[in-house]
């Protein structure tokens, strides 16, 4: 049974008040403006951060995150209650495992904590690494 309903789009959760997205986001704008305004400034710097680094990649929606496509998709980012997430692929976060061990990662996911800075440099690696490997 659920804990908690929302009262906007009907969805059922088991945790009250989680976190979601009501609808699905047309665009990346949209994704960030319905995200908690504190989140906003993170979502947006990583965002520019991933257009200056993939400036050919079409910016879309996939699988309701923002995400970078050249044929395929080639990486996404979430925000998430204590994270803001980064999911390149499991391929290359086993390329990159060395450098990403002082944080929590998964088979494709790179967590982000809200509080820290962002590691620019080794996210724009990251990203070419997928263009490179991906953008077809």
């Amino acid at each position: 049974m659920a804990a908690w309903k929302c009262p906007n789009c009907g969805r059922e959760f088991k945790r009250a008040e989680q976190q979601h997205y009501c609808g699905k986001p047309t665009d990346v704008e949209e994704y960030i403006e319905a995200q908690e305004e504190s989140l906003r400034p993170r979502l947006r710097e990583l965002r520019s951060l991933l257009r200056e680094t993939l400036p050919e990649a079409e910016e879309r929606i996939s699988w309701s995150m923002p995400t970078y496509w050249k044929g395929q998709n080639l990486i996404h980012f979430a925000a998430a209650k204590k994270h803001l997430g980064l999911y390149p692929g499991g391929e290359a976060t086993t390329v990159f495992a060395e450098e990403l061990k002082d944080l929590d990662v998964s088979k494709g996911s790179i967590r982000l904590p809200w509080d820290r800075e962002l590691p620019r440099e080794l996210i724009s690696r990251i990203a070419r690494w997928c263009w490179e490997s991906y953008a077809k």
